[in-house]
């Protein structure tokens, strides 16, 4: 059923007072893939009475008056993306369109939806019940974080939006002992994967430089990040403690990652996978579109791709789902309404992650100064992609099911790794569950900046493009790669982006469209390069391009239609300030050598 949003619902259930109010910065949809339904239906399994409060309206008491207040805590996410990402373009500029808004326009979540909600709650409900705040947007801002929007260090948004608690990563059986222990009245401060506030530091735990330290002094900041970064496995963290004025930020060690039967027992909940009601008037969510007829089979990420926040809110553990639940819910999904025999995707943050993991891993933690694929495979990972195909090949057996899409993006290099099944995934992949293109993730083409990013060279790229193409033409398909790029990532110049762009056509035979700004989102090791100009790990200095024109620009040097790029002449200027000689950038005229800058 769906959680009840309106107060007729909470009266059809019988109910006269709810225990726990939810508010998201989304419109509801009720899906496996949405933290806040997930929350809110374990919860509702657990036998507590839930209701939700999708977008309010924070200019007026319309909206988070209407549930009355909740007998035990209130429940704050800021949606599925951080408001800010969702709300701002890379460039900084407002985005007309949201995929998580009803009627797709963009006017119902605020900047830092948080702290405005929090701050909504105290505007009209003065004593009031403890303010839990969860999703991605908490968990990426649980610390003392740098804020590309603001361009400074701001402190944790527990303590900007004067909330009791905080749930980290994704927190499904933490917010359940958070909300046995408050219904009981025992201490919270013990529990994993929470974080509150304090008069007076934990003993035991691990002081980080204070957050004035930290905004202050970029080494005191990198030195703040990477303890955290070092903390986040659940099987080998220590309690962190962090100073912001007057009090102390607790930060509990991460929650253990779910076993495959909790995952089973979360997938398995009775999900509407619908737009509520409410907003039907509104019209439709695109989001929907993608998932309503798609399967998680797995979470977590052991890529260590720099840019990347899954590691830091899922996890570098990758928890997987049993067969047996993954073909339940395609039989689900083949019974829905609107199916129309195509599952949309079975994956998850990496399609071929699922069904294995480092037994090391498992039994004493991530290693805390290596990589699971960085720089190369690690020997004691052994991946197998057997699992797989196995189970693909079950999917496609299900009645109505004419197709399983992987649409997911796959790791070529873990795939090149597995010597016994990563040839057949591939061609089980390229005959039956691609349409038409198959998404990978390269990133870039440069050394010095695939090191930044923490991704592969390019020569297990050309490999993977080989066999894919081998395995396509065998297949007697005509199917195309789709490559990932960024530009303006910390270490890329504009002589790194021209690079790309004849990398990308000469060796990918493909004009690049999938191209995205680096957007420094908090919590990334990319972001902490951004902010203090430096790799963390050699401690070089590294070229960061901050200045929107020059970021926009590296952007255009690799969509621009026309192979031979004109440089209008504020480009120019980008291209004197970044030092570099016009004789190795591309130019459609012949330029006067007296008119070169100097070196």
């Amino acid at each position: 059923m769906f959680i009840p949003a309106t107060p007729e619902e909470v009266r059809n259930l019988g109910w006269t007072r709810l225990d726990v109010i939810l508010i998201t910065g989304d419109s509801y949809l009720d899906s496996p893939y949405v933290g806040v339904s997930v929350i809110g239906q374990r919860l509702l399994y657990a036998g507590y009475r839930v209701g939700i409060i999708p977008q309010p309206d924070i200019d007026s008491e319309n909206d988070i008056i209407r549930l009355g207040e909740p007998g035990l805590f209130w429940g704050i996410t800021g949606g599925c993306i951080d408001s800010l990402v969702a709300n701002r373009t890379a460039s900084g500029k407002r985005r007309r369109e949201d995929d998580f808004t009803a009627g797709g326009d963009n006017n119902r979540r605020p900047d830092r939806a948080t702290i405005a909600y929090a701050n909504l709650i105290r505007r009209y409900f003065k004593e009031t019940k403890p303010i839990v705040l969860g999703g991605i947007e908490a968990s990426l801002r649980r610390i003392a974080h740098y804020d590309f929007w603001s361009n400074r260090v701001r402190r944790s948004v527990l303590i900007d939006a004067k909330a009791d608690y905080l749930l980290y990563g994704m927190a499904e059986n933490t917010v359940l002992e958070l909300a046995a222990s408050l219904r009981e009245g025992r201490d919270v401060s013990e529990l994993r994967g929470l974080c509150y506030a304090a008069a007076e530091r934990k003993p035991g735990f691990l002081e980080l430089p204070s957050w004035e330290e930290s905004a202050a002094d970029p080494a005191a900041f990198e030195k703040m990040f990477l303890a955290l970064y070092r903390n986040q496995d659940p099987r080998t963290a220590q309690g962190l403690c962090q100073k912001q004025d007057a009090r102390w930020l607790i930060h509990n060690p991460p929650a253990l990652p779910l076993t495959e039967a909790e995952m089973d027992e979360v997938h398995g909940m009775n999900f509407e996978r619908a737009v509520h009601p409410c907003h039907h008037r509104c019209g439709d969510v695109r989001a929907l579109e993608t998932i309503r007829f798609s399967i998680a089979t797995h979470r977590g990420c052991y890529g260590g791709c720099h840019f990347c926040a899954i590691a830091v809110h899922e996890g570098r553990t990758v928890s997987s789902r049993s067969e047996a639940s993954i073909l339940r819910e395609a039989e689900l999904l083949a019974a829905l309404p609107g199916f129309q025999g195509r599952i949309l995707d079975v994956g998850g943050p990496t399609a071929n992650m699922y069904g294995f993991e480092c037994p090391k891993k498992l039994a004493r933690g991530a290693c805390p100064d290596r990589s699971c694929l960085y720089p190369k495979v690690c020997e004691n990972l052994r991946p197998d992609h057997g699992r797989q195909i196995a189970l693909l090949r079950k999917l496609r057996e299900i009645p109505g099911v004419k197709q399983a899409i992987v649409a997911s993006g796959i790791r070529y290099d873990l795939l090149l790794a597995d010597r016994k099944h990563g040839v057949p995934y591939l061609r089980e992949v390229v005959r039956r569950h691609i349409s038409g293109q198959m998404k990978v993730a390269p990133e870039h083409s440069e050394k010095k900046v695939l090191r930044c990013m923490g991704k592969p060279g390019t020569g297990s790229l050309l490999a993977f493009r080989d066999l894919f193409r081998k395995l396509t033409a065998e297949a007697g398909k005509k199917q195309f790669l789709t490559c990932y790029l960024i530009a303006a990532h910390p270490g890329c110049t504009q002589a790194d982006m021209e690079a790309l762009r004849r990398f990308a056509g000469q060796e990918l035979s493909l004009h690049p469209e999938q191209v995205q700004l680096f957007t420094p989102a908090p919590a990334t090791i990319s972001t902490l390069m951004y902010h203090t100009g430096r790799d963390p790990w050699s401690g070089r200095r590294l070229f960061v391009e901050k200045t929107a024109a020059g970021r926009e620009l590296q952007k255009k040097i690799l969509v621009a239609k026309n192979s031979r790029f004109r440089y209008g002449s504020a480009e120019r200027q980008q291209i004197k300030r970044e030092g570099k000689s016009w004789a190795k950038t591309r130019t459609s005229k012949k330029i006067p050598r007296r008119n070169l800058p100097k070196r």
